[in-house]
C-alpha cells in the first residue's frame, strides 16, 4: 500500500500533468464505492479546471476551479494508470479523461479504492504536521505497542505499516513497547525520527522515480525488507507479527515495558 512519501510524489507529479486542463469526462465502473450517485459526480467535477493534486493523509484529493474535491484512496492494490484518448486498463473503478484527450484511471483488481466527491475534513492531524507534546499524550493514555499506535490513521495520518518499521528502527525503539511505557525522552526522539524517515523517504523516490505515480519503491528502506536479511550496519533483521501485520526489528530497538 503507498505511504505518505510514495503519495507525496504522485501529488506533485499528477499536479504538473493535470494542473490547469480541464476535465472533460468522468466515467465509474465501479459505482458502489462512490458516495454519491454517478451523475451528481459527473454535474459537478465536468467541465472544471483542476487547480491541484494534494496529499491528505492516505488520499490524493483533486481540487477543482469551483471547490469542488475528488479524493481517491489506493488501499493495498488500487494503481494510478495514465492513458490517451481511451482508456483500455483492466479493473478500472473509475476515469478521468482531461482536454487533450490525456486520461489517468483509477484501477484495483480487488475493487477497493475508493473514490470519494468531497470528502469530510478530519481534526487528525498529518504524520508532517504534529508536536511532540501532541505524540506524548496520545502514546501516555495507552499500553496499545507503539507500532500499532503510529498506524493508527485517527492519531496521525499517513503512516502505514513499512514506514512505522523504518521509523521505529531509526528511532531505536522496539515497535512491541506499551506506548504508555515510553519515556519521553524516547517519545522525543520518536517523534524527530517521524518526519525524518517521511522527508528522507520522499527524497529517495524522487531521485530514483523522479515521475512516479503509481507503486511502491522501497529498495532503500533500512529494515522493512523481506529479502534483507540484515540491515546497512549489520543487524540482523527479525520478523514477527504485530496487530496482523509483518513487522521487521533488530535488536538494537529498545524494549520499554
Amino acid at each position: 500500500m503507498p505511504e505518505l512519501p510514495d503519495l507525496q510524489v504522485f501529488s506533485r507529479n499528477l499536479t504538473k500533468l493535470f494542473k490547469g486542463k480541464k476535465l472533460e469526462k468522468v466515467i465509474v465502473k465501479v459505482t458502489q464505492k462512490l458516495n454519491v450517485p454517478e451523475n451528481k459526480l459527473q454535474e459537478t467535477l465536468e467541465g472544471q479546471t483542476l487547480t491541484k493534486v494534494i496529499r491528505v493523509g492516505k488520499e490524493l484529493q483533486f481540487e477543482f476551479d469551483n471547490n469542488h474535491v475528488l479524493a481517491t484512496h489506493l488501499m493495498l492494490h488500487g494503481q494510478l494508470q495514465l492513458f490517451d484518448k481511451t482508456n483500455d486498463h483492466k479493473f478500472t473503478i473509475v476515469e478521468l479523461l482531461f482536454e487533450g484527450d490525456k486520461g489517468l484511471a483509477l484501477t484495483d483488481f480487488q475493487k477497493a479504492a475508493t473514490p470519494t466527491l468531497d470528502p469530510e475534513k478530519l481534526d487528525t492531524p498529518d504524520a508532517l504536521d504534529f508536536d511532540e507534546k501532541y505524540l506524548h499524550d496520545k502514546l501516555s493514555t495507552t499500553r496499545t505497542p507503539v507500532k500499532t499506535v503510529l498506524m493508527d490513521q485517527k492519531v496521525l495520518r499517513g503512516i502505514g505499516n513499512a514506514y512505522a518499521d523504518e521509523i521505529l528502527y531509526d528511532a531505536k525503539l522496539s515497535p512491541f513497547s506499551p506506548s504508555n511505557k515510553i519515556p519521553s525522552d524516547k517519545v522525543k526522539q520518536l517523534a524527530q525520527s517521524i518526519k525524518h524517515v517521511l522527508d528522507d523517504a520522499e527524497k529517495q523516490i524522487l531521485k530514483n522515480n523522479p515521475d512516479i505515480i503509481s507503486g511502491e519503491f522501497r529498495d532503500f528502506m533500512q529494515v522493512h525488507h523481506s529479502k534483507k536479511k540484515q540491515t546497512p550496519a549489520g543487524e540482523t533483521i527479525h520478523q514477527d507479527v504485530i496487530s496482523s501485520r509483518k513487522t521487521y526489528y533488530t535488536d538494537s530497538q529498545e524494549l520499554f515495558s
